[in-house]
């Protein structure tokens, strides 16, 4: 790292600052050049001077010089004009400022802070567009197939209990049928053994204003699919420093029939995506702030200070984001265990981010830093945090005592003390019957090994080889479709080309991490390890390709991202010639793909010659 010499009478401060990985976030508006208050504020050797939030925007300009400040006198009153040597300071601790933030975030991403009204509105409204694309494909005969469709059969059925009751109650065997008939009162007055946790089946519970309408059993997943659609636009946006790339990615998700079928079935694997989407968002926008404090913290702060840190940096605070985020990682177990594989991976994504950061600004030992300063303050807040999230979705297991397993306790008591306090008892064996009933979902999740039909090994997935079924029927008659013989369909299979680029970018986003530390490569390949490469070491399992709506955003970022760097590669007239037809070629042919497919997502009736075109491979019937 080179030092430079503020001025002859001032301490040594550090500059300039070796160039860093890009970062993002979202909009958040740059901060002004750190300026000294008064004299007797001005930089020192262990003092680094924070900016003020109320100077013009301007400053941002590398050729605004900041203002000088009128300086408070100890010996008299009387203001006098700052001194030559304060406003030399000034300038260049301001200069190592921009140089900081030059070396945190791309100049695409510094842009999104000096945009004009108008650009920022439609950093809005694009994304909005493409969420109101999603929406019409989500939303349209969300009612239609108008019966249980493939698990909706424990979902919807346990949602409905516990919206009347509290209580997911059992079911009699083969109740389908008497179901779709109407008939909603034929439940057990026992508890239902569930294998998952409870926040899914209440959130489509949420929906459920009329148990008779498929559409209202549905509703929730469609809400929650349609608002993913924006939140991965905005993310991408602020990753890549562009609106239209960003709704490039929420278009893919918009269109694509892994992420249709989930949002017009009611199933929880959507509830699990959304909270990953969300605590991505909030670690995105934790990511931003935290390299703007950082780039303020190292300005203007010289070696010896340095040296009070431990060589390490600055701790950089308590983070509400990172709350938000672990909070909602919580409740993504509250859906699913498999949340618990994110929760893994963010937290490893974070602490790799913030070393990042810290070796940018040429913090000697970063790597200490990142440990110390942020890791283990991230897992003070974050764990826990987690843990807090997910006992919140069993409240109304803990609250009603005909849940499943809620006294088992009385039938095993336990040898406490007897000094111990009767409330501290009581909350211990309502304890150990949480416990208990976790031990037996695992030892069900661990051994689930009967066959099916349309199981599939993890390693197809991404390339769609066994997509699952979920509904199919045959009309007779009276139903017309254009055809001698009609059928409707529900098949969770993907857009064939979105996948296949999504698994190739998925290699080539390994790649740029691997070999150039990219942080917006690292989000996708975080998204495939913590959705995808768990599933690979359990080939024993009853596995299925519809799982992939967990990291299907992930696919969708990747595709976008690859598109996003070869276009912005093509500079040169000869790639420009021929590499962006060819990315707007496949936009077209992904686009057309998406239209052909929509009948088989959505159950529309169609001529069965017309549905044996769409399977591809014997696979995919």
């Amino acid at each position: 790292m080179d030092d430079s010499r503020i001025a002859s009478s001032t301490p040594q401060s550090r500059g300039p600052y070796p160039a860093g990985s890009p970062s993002g976030g979202f909009d958040d508006g740059g901060y002004p050049p750190p300026r000294p208050r008064s004299t007797q504020d001005a930089p020192s050797a262990r003092t680094p001077v924070m900016p003020d939030d109320d100077v013009n925007q301007s400053a941002l300009s590398p050729d605004v010089a900041p203002a000088s400040v009128p300086a408070s006198s100890e010996k008299s009153p009387s203001v006098e004009p700052a001194s030559e040597a304060s406003i030399s300071v000034v300038d260049t601790v301001g200069e190592e400022w921009r140089q900081a933030r030059l070396s945190l975030f791309s100049p695409r991403e510094l842009s999104l802070s000096s945009l004009s009204p108008g650009a920022r509105l439609w950093g809005w409204l694009g994304p909005l567009l493409v969420a109101i694309v999603a929406g019409v494909a989500r939303f349209v005969r969300l009612g239609t197939p108008p019966s249980l469709v493939f698990d909706e059969t424990y979902y919807v059925k346990g949602a409905f209990t516990l919206r009347m009751f509290g209580v997911e109650r059992d079911w009699p065997k083969e109740i389908d049928e008497s179901w779709n008939a109407g008939m909603r009162d034929m439940f057990l007055p026992d508890a239902d053994y569930v294998v998952h946790p409870p926040l899914g089946k209440w959130m489509i519970a949420a929906g459920m204003f009329d148990s008779s309408n498929a559409f209202f059993w549905r509703l929730s997943a469609a809400v929650v699919g349609t608002i993913a659609v924006f939140v991965v636009a905005r993310i991408v946006r602020r990753m890549v420093g562009s609106t239209g790339w960003g709704m490039v990615a929420g278009g893919l998700f918009a269109i694509d029939g892994v992420a249709i079928v989930h949002a017009r079935t009611g199933l929880l694997d959507s509830f699990l995506m959304f909270f990953v989407v969300v605590a991505l968002a909030f670690l995105v926008h934790d990511r931003w702030l935290r390299r703007e404090r950082l780039a303020r913290m190292v300005a203007g702060t010289d070696d010896r200070a340095l040296a009070a840190w431990g060589g390490a940096g600055p701790w950089l605070g308590w983070s509400r984001w990172r709350w938000a985020a672990a909070l909602t990682l919580g409740l993504a177990c509250g859906v699913k265990w498999s949340g618990l594989y994110f929760v893994a991976v963010f937290c490893v994504m974070i602490v790799l981010w913030d070393a990042g950061a810290r070796r940018s600004v040429g913090i000697t030992r970063w790597w200490w830093g990142a440990i110390v300063r942020d890791g283990i303050p991230a897992a003070l807040v974050m764990l826990p945090t987690v843990v807090v999230g997910y006992l919140l979705s069993w409240s109304a297991w803990f609250a009603n005592t005909s849940s499943y397993n809620r006294l088992w306790h009385e039938a095993n008591p336990s040898s406490l003390p007897d000094w111990v306090p009767g409330p501290v008892a009581a909350v211990w064996d309502v304890g150990r019957s949480f416990v208990h009933y976790h031990q037996s979902m695992l030892t069900f999740h661990t051994g689930l090994s009967s066959e099916h039909r349309y199981e599939a090994p993890a390693w197809g997935w991404l390339l769609q080889l066994r997509p699952t079924s979920f509904f199919w029927e045959r009309f007779d008659e009276s139903v017309s479709c254009g055809g001698d013989e009609c059928v409707a369909a529900v098949t969770s299979v993907g857009n064939p080309l979105i996948w296949w680029l999504g698994a190739a970018s998925f290699v080539v986003c390994l790649w740029w991490l691997v070999r150039r530390g990219d942080w917006r490569a690292g989000v996708v390949v975080a998204g495939f390890l913590a959705g995808w490469v768990p599933w690979l070491f359990f080939p024993e399992r009853t596995i299925f390709t519809f799982y992939v709506i967990a990291f299907a955003p992930f696919v969708y970022i990747g595709v976008a991202y690859v598109a996003f760097r070869w276009w912005t590669w093509s500079t040169t007239e000869r790639a420009h010639a021929w590499v962006r037809p060819v990315i707007v070629f496949i936009g077209v042919l992904v686009v057309a793909l998406s239209v052909f497919f929509y009948p088989v997502w959505t159950a529309i009736p169609v001529p069965y010659d017309f549905w044996r075109l769409h399977m591809w491979f014997p696979t995919w019937i």
